[in-house]
């Protein structure tokens, strides 16, 4: 194991059981024998807020799955500069692209929140990948996901001004609930979004502002509510906008 893994906290947790994997989407379609198989191989850590997982170039010996907290997935530039292009939440892993190619890790993961998560060898990941269609599937879907987000990113940053990005950022997080609301659950904070957007924080501020006093969103607690979603997208299109 890697000196940035194993400098991390490793945690002792109650024994894993087979119904804390199923809540994973990547372990559903596995029997009880390879989910055994797979709670032996796994092991656990937890990470403070502002704690480093792992570190861009990393050998890609491990997937991780998330149990609890949140991760910021970053990428940092030859320059030094540093932005946040997604976030790990719970049920979900991050290391297939290293894991499938055998390159080093593409991005440096942050802990946003106190998180618990498990590393799984790369062999024993790549078994179940390769021995499971359903798992293969899942890959599948998830990278093409990711290549779609990078170009929706993409777009957003090539956007001049700063709070038309700030209105492209929500209006790409906000989904549909079941109550018939549009939200973006657990909105990343304002210096999360800046660093994503390339913009200031207290711009980030003013835009949201913007917004509340318009009555286009509203604030829950760690969630905001579009109260108003045609009106944020006529926000995003129109041809005058608040400059930095």
């Amino acid at each position: 194991m890697s000196d940035a893994i194993s400098q991390l906290n490793k945690i002792n947790l109650q024994q894993t059981t087979f119904s804390d994997l199923k809540k994973f989407l990547f372990f559903k379609e596995i029997d009880e024998f390879n989910l055994q198989k797979t709670i032996d191989t796994l092991i656990f850590y937890a990470a403070g807020r502002g704690e480093t997982v792992w570190n861009k170039g990393l050998a890609g010996n491990h997937l991780l799955f998330l149990f609890s907290g949140r991760l910021h997935v970053i990428d940092i530039s030859e320059n030094g500069h540093a932005s946040t292009f997604d976030f790990v939440t719970p049920g979900n892993y991050f290391g297939e692209l290293a894991i499938i190619d055998g390159l080093p890790q593409a991005a440096t993961l942050i802990a946003s929140e106190t998180s618990t998560y498990a590393l799984m060898p790369s062999f024993h990941a790549l078994e179940l990948i390769y021995g499971n269609p359903r798992i293969s599937e899942q890959i599948f879907k998830k990278l093409a996901a990711h290549v779609r987000q990078a170009s929706s990113f993409r777009n957003i940053l090539g956007i001049p001004n700063a709070f038309q990005r700030v209105y492209a950022l929500l209006n790409h997080l906000s989904k549909s609930s079941l109550s018939g609301l549009v939200v973006i659950e657990r909105l990343p904070t304002q210096q999360e979004i800046s660093v994503m957007i390339n913009t200031s924080r207290e711009t980030v501020s003013r835009a949201i502002q913007v917004l509340i006093q318009s009555g286009v969103v509203e604030k829950d607690l760690r969630r905001l509510i579009i109260r108003k979603p045609e009106a944020l997208r006529e926000k995003l299109n129109a041809s005058k906008f608040f400059s930095e």
